[in-house]
C-alpha cells in the first residue's frame, strides 16, 4: 500500500508542479507535447505518444485559472497561448517537410521558405488555440473535462479542415493509417471522429493524477474499453471469418484487369530542361514498355496503363506528334490514364487559354475521359489576390502563365474495362467530404499525384497514408501513381496488394481489389463526425454543471 501510495503521491507531486507552471515554461511544455504527438504520424507511427502529449495538456488548462481581477479573460488568453504553442509545435515537426518545396521550385522561392517553415506552422497553430479557448469556457473541476477538450480541438480541426480552402493534413486520426487493425473502425465513423476520441482517450491517463478515489478510474477504465472495443472490431472484420486476412491480402479483384503503375522519377529539374517534352514523352513510353518482372512480358498483357500527375510539360491533345505516339504506342489494346494540361480557349486569357490540371484517359483512336481538378492548392497552383502578388513579383509554383483554373466537371471518370471510378488529382484526396458519392458513385478511387517537389521527407508517406485511410473510410481500391512514390494499391481494408519506394524507378503491376457494398461512414459522413462533437459537448456540460453544484 506504500509503494501505491507513494506511486499516486509522486503522480500527484508531478501533475502540480505542471498545473503551476507559467510563462515560458508553461508555453514551453504545450510546444514539446505538439512536437512529440507528431510522432504520432507517417513516417514514424508512434501511436503511443499520444498517451505523453495529452495528459499535460488537461494540466496546463487546469492551470489556466488565475484567480483576481480580470482573471477570466486572462484565463481564456492563458488557454490561447497553450494551444497555440501545442498547435505550431504539432505542425512545425509534422510539416517541415514543405520547406523542401521552396528550394525544389526554384532560386526564386528560397527567401520564402521561412513562410512555409514557420509561417504556415505559426497560422494553423491558431485553430487549436481558438479550440483550447472553446474547452476552456466549459472546463470543469471534474474528470468530464478531457469531453470539453475533445470537443473544442475537434471543432478546431473541422475548421482547418473547411476555412481558406481547407488544409486537413495530419488530422490526429491519421495517426492510425498505418495501424490497420485500429484502422477499420474509420469505416464506421470516419478518421475524423475516430481521432478526436483517440485524443480523448489519450488525455484520460491525467485524470489519474488529479481525481480522488474511485473517480480517477472511471473514465481512464473506459478509455481502454473503448481502445479495446476498436481493436476488437478491427480484429473481427480482418478475421478469416470476416472474409480478410491481416498477414496476407487475400481478396476478390475485378475480372480481366491488369494494371501497370508507372513511376517516372522524373525530377524538376529534368522537367524544366529546354525540349523536355519528347524527350520526357519517349522516356514514359520505353518504361511502360519495360517487363517489370522476370517472366512477365511489356505492356501488351496490360489493360490499363496509368502514369501521375502531369507527366510532361505540354498540353497532349494539342501536340499531334506526341499524341501520335502515345495511340500508336497503345494499338495493343491498351488504356492510358495520365495526368495531363489540359487546355480551353478563352479570349482574354493568358496566351487565348485557360489551363486546366486534368486526368484524361486514352486509347488508340484518342482521347476517351478527361476530368479536371476541382480543388487547387493555393500557391501551388493558383495565387491568391493574384493581381497584388504579382505586382511584388510572386507566382505560383507550377510554372504556368496565369495558373491553373478549377474544373467544375461534377461527376467520376468512365473508363472502359473499370468500374466508375473517382478521380482525384494530387491533395485532393485529403478532402473526404468533397467525395459528394451521392452525387458522384464509385467503385474505385484513383489518385494521380506529384510527391517530388518534397523529396526524401516525411510528406510523401503522409499523402500516402492519407490515401490509405480514404480506402477503408469508403471501402472502395485506390488506385496511387505517383511521379516519385510512393504509388500503391491498396484494397478496400486498407492493405497494399502492391507499392513501391520513395525516390526510385519502378514499375507496379496488380490487380484491381473489387470494392465493397459500402461503409457506415459513406453513408453518414456528415452526421458522424457533427454526432461525436455534440455528444463530447452534452458530456462537458453536464460534468460543469455537476462541478458547480
Amino acid at each position: 500500500m506504500r509503494a501505491k501510495g507513494g506511486t499516486f503521491l509522486r503522480l500527484e507531486t508531478l501533475a502540480q508542479d505542471i498545473l503551476l507552471l507559467e510563462g515560458l515554461r508553461r508555453y514551453g511544455l504545450a510546444f514539446l507535447c505538439g512536437c512529440m504527438a507528431a510522432l504520432a504520424q507517417a513516417p514514424f507511427d508512434l501511436l503511443f505518444v499520444y498517451l505523453l502529449a495529452f495528459p499535460p495538456l488537461i494540466l496546463l488548462l487546469d492551470g489556466a485559472f488565475p484567480g483576481g481581477r480580470g482573471g477570466f479573460f486572462s484565463s481564456l488568453r492563458i488557454a490561447a497561448g497553450i494551444g497555440w504553442s501545442f498547435g505550431f509545435g504539432y505542425f512545425l515537426a509534422g510539416l517541415w517537410w514543405l520547406g523542401v518545396a521552396f528550394v525544389t521550385g526554384g532560386e526564386e522561392f528560397i527567401w520564402l521558405m521561412p513562410l512555409g517553415v514557420i509561417g504556415l506552422p505559426a497560422a494553423l497553430a491558431l485553430f487549436p488555440a481558438f479550440g483550447f479557448v472553446l474547452a476552456r469556457l466549459i472546463w470543469s473541476g471534474g474528470g468530464f473535462r478531457i469531453f470539453a477538450f475533445g470537443m473544442g480541438l475537434g471543432i478546431a480541426e473541422a475548421m482547418r479542415a473547411t476555412l481558406f480552402t481547407g488544409f486537413p493534413w495530419n488530422s490526429f486520426g491519421q495517426a492510425l493509417a498505418n495501424h490497420p487493425i485500429l484502422l477499420q473502425a474509420s469505416s464506421l465513423f470516419g478518421t475524423d471522429s475516430l481521432g478526436i476520441a483517440l485524443v480523448v482517450a489519450a488525455a484520460a491517463p491525467a485524470l489519474i493524477a488529479t481525481e480522488t478515489g474511485a473517480r480517477r478510474w472511471v473514465l481512464p477504465c473506459l478509455a481502454v474499453v473503448l481502445l479495446a472495443a476498436i481493436a476488437g472490431f478491427g480484429f473481427a472484420r480482418l478475421s478469416p471469418q470476416g472474409g480478410a486476412r491481416i498477414d496476407m491480402v487475400r481478396m476478390d479483384s475485378v475480372p480481366d484487369v491488369r494494371l501497370r503503375l508507372m513511376q517516372a522519377n522524373i525530377s524538376h529539374a529534368e522537367m524544366a530542361a529546354k525540349d523536355a517534352g519528347s524527350t520526357l514523352l519517349e522516356k514514359y513510353l520505353a518504361l511502360s514498355d519495360r517487363a517489370a518482372s522476370p517472366g512477365r512480358s511489356g505492356v501488351q498483357d496490360i489493360t490499363h496503363l496509368i502514369w501521375p500527375e502531369s507527366p510532361f510539360p505540354f498540353i497532349l491533345d494539342r501536340e499531334p506528334r506526341a499524341l501520335g505516339m502515345v495511340t500508336r504506342f497503345l494499338q495493343s489494346g491498351t488504356i492510358l490514364i495520365t495526368g495531363a494540361i489540359r487546355g480551353e480557349d478563352a479570349p482574354g486569357a493568358p496566351r487565348g487559354l485557360r489551363l486546366f490540371n486534368a486526368m484524361q484517359a486514352y486509347d488508340r483512336n484518342g482521347l476517351i475521359a478527361s476530368y479536371d481538378k476541382r480543388h487547387l492548392v493555393p500557391f501551388g497552383e493558383f495565387l491568391p489576390f493574384e493581381s497584388y502578388l504579382r505586382a511584388i513579383g510572386l507566382r505560383q509554383f507550377v510554372n504556368v502563365i496565369g495558373g491553373f483554373s478549377a474544373g467544375t466537371s461534377g461527376g467520376g471518370l468512365d473508363v472502359p474495362g473499370l468500374p466508375r471510378l473517382l478521380p482525384l488529382i494530387c491533395y485532393e484526396v485529403i478532402f473526404p467530404h468533397e467525395f459528394d458519392l451521392a452525387h458522384r458513385p464509385a467503385e474505385l478511387i484513383l489518385n494521380l499525384t506529384n510527391d517530388a517537389w518534397f523529396g526524401i521527407t516525411p510528406g510523401p508517406y503522409q499523402h500516402l497514408a492519407q490515401a490509405r485511410i480514404r480506402a477503408v473510410e469508403f471501402g472502395l481500391p485506390v488506385i496511387r501513381a505517383a511521379n516519385s512514390g510512393i504509388s500503391a494499391v491498396i484494397d478496400p481494408y486498407g492493405r497494399f496488394v502492391g507499392r513501391t519506394s520513395l525516390g526510385k524507378t519502378e514499375i507496379l503491376d496488380a490487380p484491381l481489389p473489387k470494392a465493397l457494398l459500402s461503409t457506415l461512414y459513406r453513408q453518414v459522413i456528415w452526421f458522424s463526425y457533427g454526432a461525436v462533437m455534440i455528444c463530447f459537448g452534452l458530456l462537458a456540460v453536464f460534468g460543469l454543471a455537476v462541478s458547480r453544484r
